[in-house]
């Protein structure tokens, strides 16, 4: 029998009932699976993947991540809302319908429900599952914010040295690695929040101030975005422009990619203090210094990103017509060093 006090807590939380929603909803659509579970105060939470379209292995594919930490529900609900629209989309969309033959589609919408459901950034054991890879920085890193191996008892804990990584971080390499580093093509959105006045979209290294080798495509990647959508206001930049970081799960796959298999990872970080600075009341609430707490400032922040998702989507179906090669892509390379390592624009 459960302590009485636990029967006051809720089950769920709502970005779960909705992931299962639309699962139940799109069954007959997409490709479900369940590759971890996680247990908190007697609650059991799975993690589940959803994959549509081609059944390829060396057919591009795009992942869209989100719930890496509990705290940041709003990157969970703008992939759950793509999720929920794409579904709309396939009754009528013939050019969506094409698009899904040549390309897959995968979506882990909650990392860590565990997290989640405890309105916490780690996951039920303490860990900060974006420190968790092995991996450290090759330069100083924040105090605490760059990793720690001290304690659960303060935040952005690492896990001890020498142990394994935490079940939902080893889940997630373990999808990227199979359905998405395995093919020649792949790209990752992971979407967060809380850090910043403006909205940013970081690419590897987090753990250290060396070029990643794949610079020239996720700078003409970056240039394509612009054409298309010249407005968009994010600021593209490598991570280690904000900070260095140890164990970033999203450097240890990149570097764990298999050549010549091409994999760019990139992580949506929504500016939430433009949100405290509009209501300022936010501080006083966990949620509220992550996620937009107005609904129709949560409506507008799952509009606006909706384009980035869509350009992502049509680049890995476009992708024979971009990618760069020989003297063009050293010319591109050139380009993105004076871009990123030179000029110190972004």
């Amino acid at each position: 029998m459960q302590p009485a006090f636990l029967s006051f807590l809720p089950d769920s939380f709502a970005e779960y009932e909705d992931l299962k929603s639309i699962l139940d909803q799109g069954s007959a659509s997409f490709e479900i699976q369940t590759v971890c579970e996680t247990t908190v105060r007697g609650r059991r939470f799975d993690i589940y993947t959803a994959s549509i379209g081609s059944t390829d292995p060396l057919a591009p594919a795009i992942g869209f991540f989100g719930g890496i930490h509990g705290l940041e529900r709003i990157g969970s609900q703008l992939v759950l809302d793509y999720m929920r629209a794409l579904l709309a989309r396939l009754e009528w969309d013939e050019l969506l319908v094409r698009q899904l033959q040549s390309i897959r589609l995968l979506f882990v919408p909650i990392v860590n429900p565990g997290g989640m459901w405890a309105a916490k950034r780690a996951n039920p054991h303490g860990v900060d599952l974006m420190r968790n890879a092995p991996q450290d920085a090759d330069g100083r890193v924040p105090l605490l914010a760059g990793g720690q191996r001290v304690g659960a008892w303060l935040p952005w804990y690492r896990g001890r040295e020498g142990e394994p990584m935490e079940p939902e971080a080893a889940a997630l390499l373990q999808v990227v690695e199979t359905q998405l580093a395995s093919r020649p093509l792949s790209i990752a959105l992971d979407c967060h929040s809380g850090y910043g006045w403006s909205d940013s979209i970081w690419f590897p290294y987090a753990r250290t101030r060396k070029r990643m080798p794949h610079l020239a495509e996720m700078y003409l990647l970056k240039c394509m975005f612009e054409n298309a959508h010249p407005h968009h206001g994010y600021t593209f930049e490598p991570q280690s422009h904000q900070y260095l970081a140890h164990g970033d799960l999203w450097d240890f796959a990149y570097d764990h990619t298999p050549p010549p298999n091409i994999f760019l990872p990139m992580t949506l970080e929504l500016g939430s203090w433009l949100w405290i600075k509009k209501n300022p009341r936010q501080l006083f609430s966990r949620q509220g210094m992550f996620n937009p707490v107005m609904a129709h400032r949560t409506e507008r922040v799952l509009r606006r990103h909706a384009n980035l998702l869509d350009f992502l989507a049509r680049a890995a179906f476009s992708s024979q017509r971009w990618l760069p090669q020989g003297n063009r892509r050293e010319q591109l390379l050139r380009s993105a060093i004076d871009h990123w390592y030179k000029s110190g624009s972004s």
